[in-house]
């Protein structure tokens, strides 16, 4: 392995051979393509009782053995593609260097790094700048061991098999298709749906009866859906259905979990999710998501599913997830801070009074230290989480928002090596600003998106879920509204004195982020000629640019251009407070009334479409600064320790290879057969 490895010009930090960290750590571990892969450390863990360690350890077992999942939910050929690579990646006997080995390498690691063909971010499919005909000299030159062949299958065969699915950019073009007026289903790659339309899926779920309409299941939420003998029909993931290997493993190590849980809650919890896997019954989903936001009390936490649903591009079936984690109990004393205002902050935002809430109810907050993450959630992963999804137990339940502080402490490393602030600030009043509080704004818009932005608002009675409403625009306004949530009140006094933050400089920064952001900087992470299909990215212009637009009478948001370079300065910050106050109470009336057609206005007309010339100029500035645009994470290692049958203790490694993880990744937790 190690061989192999550094034939792929992976990155080692000096002196650290074992992945220990301490002086020698060093976060960034590998650069490719446009991607960083960095390492977090997992501060606290050896202060856990034995027995807190045994639960973390089987809790990272589970999690990494629904790997396979998103791989296969992604596309349903990507088990195929990785197991070649592989195979080629371990046993090629060819000369493993020149120009187009770079490339294999590299599109290698840029598909590990997206479980898939399709990149993580943009969701189009990630183009060979190898030949067709090298690939085949690379399967024929490679033992048969991994390659899933079929039958009398030779190896040349199986590379012309595979060629269309790597090389032909016609076939399965994006993973995730959002643009209006298409099919989004027929349009899109991933594996939720199979020989089925839109407008099917939509009266498919349409016609469904009966239930507790004030308690709505998320129907579609653990299922392919697929066409057989004219019948729509549901393929749902649980054991003895589909992705049974996978899940059957899942289950194994939850049901251990259960055993060492630390507290009853925890327990209950434990068994629920057990339960919701082996039975696939969306009732027992939300009775372990109810049972899951009343475990406060527990140090260790676990998110296991299937959560988020950005990967289907109308918003029903959501990709296999999970987060192993540890509470940080100094670090949560500030987010706890804003949740216990919850009720304040929902009294008194600029949402219409019939769409706020009268009671918040149950909304918990704290800074986790990340164990573990999986499937969805890796290698690249969020900052920051509140769950459940499910708007009715939000609103009865509560929820659980987290922010993911070791992450966030491995992404400040990175970026104070080398900044974009130099470059694209427009005073030296706001270089100084931003460097003095950009991190702690930063992590104040992360702590109350998640934490009072999901959690605010409420549907309008009879108006279903989002997901059937908004449809392919459900997610991109969601963020929004959680987005404008953090900005409307970064620039409230109620901050300062609640001793959050030491002045309104720090909304002051946020601002200018945002805008930067939103308006130029994102840009980067776009194609020429490629407008914004990722749903974050898109939400982010349009509170921006709409914010532009609606100030531009008053000079709110000011467009400059200096020595040939744009740049954008807020003029009026109380004004732009007004406008994304304004903003928020329009996005969430779309909400709470169900309206698609103000949906689509808003998202097609301000976060679709790109000013081309402005990223150009964008990219050639970054160029300069030499930053790649996406970061992501090698996992560590839990080790058990054992005495017999018992388990002694556990320790955590620090793997610094990311090629090497991978490979140990998909030997270990190899657990789906690949389609051929």
């Amino acid at each position: 392995m190690a061989l192999i490895a550094a034939s792929f010009h992976a990155c080692k930090p000096a002196n650290n051979p074992e992945g220990i960290p301490g002086d020698g750590f060093e976060v960034l571990v590998d650069e490719f393509a446009d991607i960083q892969v960095l390492r977090y450390k997992v501060n606290g863990f050896d202060e856990l009782t034995p027995q807190q360690k045994e639960l973390c350890y089987y809790l990272y077992m589970a999690a990494q053995s629904g790997r396979d999942i998103i791989w296969d939910q992604n596309y349903k050929y990507n088990l195929t593609v990785r197991k070649a690579l592989e195979q080629i990646v371990e046993t090629y006997e060819g000369l493993r260097q020149g120009k187009e080995w770079d490339a294999f390498t590299e599109y290698s690691k840029r598909v590990w790094f997206s479980n898939g063909i399709h990149h993580h971010y943009s969701s189009k499919k990630i183009m060979p700048e190898f030949s067709k005909t090298y690939f085949e000299e690379l399967v024929i030159k490679s033992k048969r061991g991994k390659f899933p062949l079929q039958k009398g299958q030779d190896l040349k065969a199986f590379a012309d098999f595979l060629t269309p699915i790597l090389f032909d950019p016609n076939i399965a073009p994006k993973k995730v298709n959002q643009e209006s007026n298409v099919d989004n289903i027929k349009t899109s790659a991933n594996n939720f749906y199979e020989n089925v339309t839109k407008a099917e899926v939509e009266n498919f779920y349409k016609s469904i009866q009966g239930g507790d309409k004030e308690k709505p299941l998320a129907y579609g939420l653990n299922s392919k859906m697929v066409k057989e003998n004219g019948n729509l029909v549901e393929k749902v993931w649980k054991v003895g259905g589909m992705y049974t290997q996978a899940i059957e493993k899942i289950v194994f190590w939850l049901e251990k979990a259960e055993k060492v849980a630390e507290n009853e809650k925890q327990q209950k919890a434990l068994n629920l999710l057990i339960q919701f896997y082996k039975t696939g019954d969306l009732k027992t989903w939300d009775d372990y998501n109810i049972a899951w936001v009343q475990d406060v009390d527990s140090r260790i936490d676990v998110v296991n599913g299937f959560i988020e649903v950005y990967g289907d591009a109308i918003g029903y079936r959501a990709s296999y997830e999970s987060v192993v984690s540890i509470k940080d109990m100094e670090a949560s004393k500030l987010i706890a801070k804003i949740a216990k205002e919850a009720q304040w902050f929902e009294d008194n935002s600029p949402l219409k009074p019939e769409h706020k809430k009268e009671k918040v109810t149950g909304i918990s907050a704290k800074v986790i230290t990340v164990v573990t993450e999986a499937g969805d959630a890796a290698p690249a992963t969020p900052i920051g989480i509140n769950l459940p999804n499910s708007n009715w137990v939000r609103q009865v339940h509560g929820s659980k928002s987290v922010s993911l502080g070791n992450i966030v402490h491995a992404y400040n490393e990175m970026t104070s090596r080398g900044s974009s602030i130099d470059e694209f600030a427009y005073t030296k009043e706001e270089v100084e600003r931003a460097k003095k509080f950009g991190a702690l704004a930063a992590d104040l818009h992360t702590d109350m998106h998640e934490v009072i932005g999901h959690a605010s608002g409420k549907l309008n009675p009879g108006v279903k879920e989002p997901n059937e409403t908004l449809i392919q625009y459900a997610s991109t306004l969601e963020e929004a509204r959680a987005d404008l949530v953090a900005l409307y009140y970064i620039m409230d006094k109620k901050l300062v004195d609640m001793g959050v933050m030491p002045s309104l400089e720090v909304g002051k920064t946020e601002y200018e982020s945002y805008i930067r952001n939103g308006m130029m900087l994102q840009l980067r992470r776009i194609d020429v000629g490629d407008n914004l299909e990722e749903s974050h990215m898109r939400n982010r212009q349009l509170v921006a640019s709409w914010a532009f637009e609606k100030g531009a009478a008053k000079n709110v948001v000011e467009r400059k251009v200096k020595d040939g370079k744009t740049y954008f300065v807020v003029n009026d910050f109380e004004a732009l407070r007004v406008i994304f106050g304004d903003l928020l109470r329009e996005i969430q009336r779309i909400k709470s009334e169900g309206d698609f057609k103000s949906a689509e206005k808003l998202v097609e007309n301000y976060g679709v479409k790109v000013d081309e010339k402005l990223k150009l100029e964008v990219k050639d500035r970054f160029a300069k600064i030499k930053s790649r645009p996406y970061n992501g994470f090698m996992q560590p290692k839990l080790v058990p320790i054992m005495d017999g049958d018992k388990m002694k203790d556990v320790r955590i490694k620090y793997p610094a290879n990311f090629v090497n993880q991978m490979l140990e990744y998909g030997s270990d937790f190899g657990f789906l057969p690949p389609i051929n």
